[in-house]
C-alpha cells in the first residue's frame, strides 16, 4: 500500500539556521517522483518547497541553482 504523504499548504516559511538549499526539478521516478540532492546532505533534515510555478526547461539543468 502507498504511503499517504501529508502536505501542508501555507504561504509563508521561516526556517532558521539554513546552511544553503537545492533548487532542482521534480522528476518521475517509478510511480513516483524525486529531486536530486547532493550527498553531501544524506542524513540530514531537508524541506522541499512546492512552489505554483512551473519549472523552465529554457535553462540547462548545470545552470540551475
Amino acid at each position: 500500500m502507498p504511503r499517504v504523504v501529508r502536505v501542508e499548504a501555507t504561504t509563508k516559511l521561516t526556517v532558521d539556521g539554513i546552511v544553503g538549499f537545492v533548487r532542482r526539478p521534480v522528476v518521475p521516478h517509478g510511480t513516483g517522483a524525486k529531486v536530486t540532492c547532493p550527498k553531501e546532505f544524506l542524513g540530514k533534515t531537508v524541506y522541499l518547497v512546492i512552489t505554483d510555478k512551473d519549472w523552465s526547461e529554457d535553462t540547462p539543468r548545470g545552470d540551475r541553482a
